[in-house]
């Protein structure tokens, strides 16, 4: 018999992928960062080019936020300070040069409160809601009014700014009274202010009720307070889930209710219903739908009935955790961005981590078992027995130390004549 440690492993609690990334980040509840996948401009921020097949620790605690670009990634620290790591030609960084770097330097000091990263351009809030961008503006995408690009952060809106999406070309914002804005390029409708015009300003395409967003490649999602899931822009995959492969240049309703998260990729959708299913659509070339197939579909099917609890898209691989705070892929794996150890792409969810603050055993022959844990990075644990748990009598069996991304490992005889209660404890 095994019993669950209530103490001890750290669960993942957010996940990142930017619609055109290589790489994925994830943040665990105890502040660290990690990250897994392309690292060719050091956007993993490990002070490496070497691309990683398996999470790594990053940033070891303090960190309440973070976001994934096409090569750069970004996080804010517990006292709102913003950092940034990689690709910067088009100063997406903000550090005032256009010169790359493979780990994270301090960008803003204080009172950043959210962050969002496009392909080559990084959007902030302040804790005063104004709406901050630096990088590529080459369409127009950071709103300032022109279409120079910046490698220093400018304000782009004074105040009243709620929540901020990143697309390639186009940005998306929302201010306290649930309006939708939007501006950057918008040849397939993207901004859905029924035009194919790019626009260098921010532009008012609903007026109210807007509770969430997301940017893909080429199109939009944002969510209404009575949780119905909206889309517009390219549609030549299915990603709207409209049913059809046609564009749109205004919003149209996808789901009539029941919808608390999205989440756009390159190509690909993916959303979530107040019952903890995922659903997705859209390009499936690589499997990032995650069901079972390469095939790209025009509606919404469902990939996970139930207790998932965040979803992220990438140009060709999706993330999602459940409620036990296990991590899961499905996708494109050129780079190791799944984290599974390997470079294999998988169409269906894989599971990268396991649940937390569970013991899961394995029989490896004859009398022996292979207890494994997820806790903290390079951290001493100890393995007890006891026959009974009233009253339980612990008796120490081994102690190891966690791999590099959380994993234990015990190989252990179970004693064939008592029960077997295990425990695992953190230990100096």
């Amino acid at each position: 018999m095994l019993q669950a440690l209530t103490s001890g492993a750290q669960p993942v609690t957010t996940i990142a992928i930017g619609s055109s990334s290589y790489h994925s980040l994830f943040l665990k509840s105890d502040g660290s960062v990690w990250a897994m996948g392309y690292n060719i401009t050091g956007e993993l921020g490990d002070g490496s080019y070497n691309s990683a097949n398996h999470p790594e620790q990053i940033v070891a605690s303090n960190v309440t936020a973070i976001a994934a670009g096409g090569f750069h990634s970004l996080f804010i620290k517990s006292d709102g300070s913003l950092w940034a790591t990689g690709y910067n030609d088009w100063g997406e960084l903000g550090d005032g040069t256009i010169t790359q770097t493979n780990h994270f330097k301090q960008i803003v000091a204080s009172n950043v409160t959210a962050i969002a990263a496009g392909t080559y351009l990084s959007l902030f809030l302040k804790s005063d809601g104004s709406l901050w961008g630096m990088g590529d503006n080459s369409t127009g995408q950071l709103g300032d009014g022109t279409y120079n690009n910046t490698n220093r952060p400018e304000q782009i809106v004074a105040s009243n700014v709620t929540a901020i999406a990143a697309g390639y070309h186009h940005n998306l914002f929302l201010k306290r009274d649930g309006s939708l804005w939007a501006m950057g390029y918008n040849e397939y409708g993207q901004l859905g202010d029924g035009t194919h015009n790019t626009t260098n300003q921010p532009e008012k395409i609903v007026g109210s009720n807007v509770t969430a967003i997301a940017s893909g490649l080429y199109h939009s999602l944002f969510l209404k307070i009575d949780s119905s899931l909206w889309g517009m822009g390219n549609n030549a995959f299915g990603e709207l889930g409209d049913g059809t492969y046609h564009g749109t240049n205004n919003p149209e309703q996808i789901v009539a209710s029941g919808v608390v998260a999205i989440a756009g990729g390159n190509l690909h959708s993916l959303f979530l219903k107040s019952d903890g299913s995922l659903w997705a659509m859209g390009a499936n070339n690589y499997g990032q739908l995650g069901d079972g197939t390469t095939n790209n579909i025009n509606q919404p099917e469902q990939i996970v009935a139930g207790s998932v609890t965040a979803i992220a898209a990438g140009e060709y691989h999706s993330l999602f955790l459940k409620s036990d705070g296990s991590l899961w892929a499905m996708g494109w794996n050129y780079a190791g961005m799944l984290g599974d150890g390997t470079l294999n792409n998988t169409n269906r969810p894989e599971m990268i981590l396991g649940p937390y603050n569970q013991i899961s055993g394995r029989f490896l022959g004859g009398t022996n078992m292979q207890l494994s844990f997820v806790g903290i990075a390079l951290k001493n644990y100890a393995l007890d027995r006891s026959s009974s748990l009233s009253p339980p009598n612990w008796i120490p069996q081994a102690t190891n130390q966690a791999g590099s991304f959380g994993v234990l490992l015990f190989t252990n005889p179970p004693d064939a004549t008592t029960n077997n209660f295990w425990r695992i404890r953190s230990v100096p």
